[in-house]
């Protein structure tokens, strides 16, 4: 943030405009005050973008069970954030580094199932993700010339990923 600059025309303090990644540190700041949790909030860049890391002696109320509250925290924070910035980028939050040590986790995981389907020619459903999470999947394996995903259409929070082998080019 910077400092605040007197404009002598109007006489009045005219506070510098804050970009989109210090106006979401900000709404998570407020968020969690509000709920009572003492943090602070670390700007990082990543490959996938923006990250806010939540330092806290309070980590554990702040993941959650299986990292539901830190997705939760994540949704509410770009929502609002879109309020304020609509072609804002996504901002993705973790606490102590969970969400990377489980996306890790979970590429390993996507890539085996990958390699099992290639292997076998059985499509593999995976068990329900969030939007975030279905969207790590399909980017993951994006570039693999032999294998699709296949997302259910619906506005379902959490939905099955299928994982298959690609349909052979229709041939003409």
């Amino acid at each position: 943030m910077g400092l605040a600059v007197i404009d002598p025309a109007r006489d009045a303090i005219r506070l510098p405009a804050m970009t989109t990644v210090e106006t979401a540190s900000k709404i998570l700041d407020t968020m969690l005050g509000h709920l009572g949790l003492a943090a602070t909030i670390e700007v990082q860049e990543t490959h996938d973008g923006p990250c806010l890391q939540i330092h806290s002696t309070d980590s554990q109320t702040i993941i959650g069970r299986d990292g539901d509250r830190l997705d939760d925290l994540q949704y509410l924070v770009n929502r609002v954030l879109r309020r304020q910035f609509p072609k804002a980028e996504r901002i993705k939050v973790d606490c102590e580094h969970f969400r990377t040590i489980r996306e890790d986790q979970m590429a390993q995981e996507i890539r085996d199932i990958a390699a099992r389907v290639k292997e076998t020619g059985n499509p593999y459903q995976l068990r329900p993700l969030n939007a975030y999470y279905r969207r790590m999947v399909h980017n993951l394996l994006i570039d693999d010339p032999e294998i699709e995903t296949h997302s259910p259409e619906g506005d379902d929070r959490l939905k099955r990923i299928t994982i298959s082998p690609k349909s052979p080019a229709p041939s003409a």
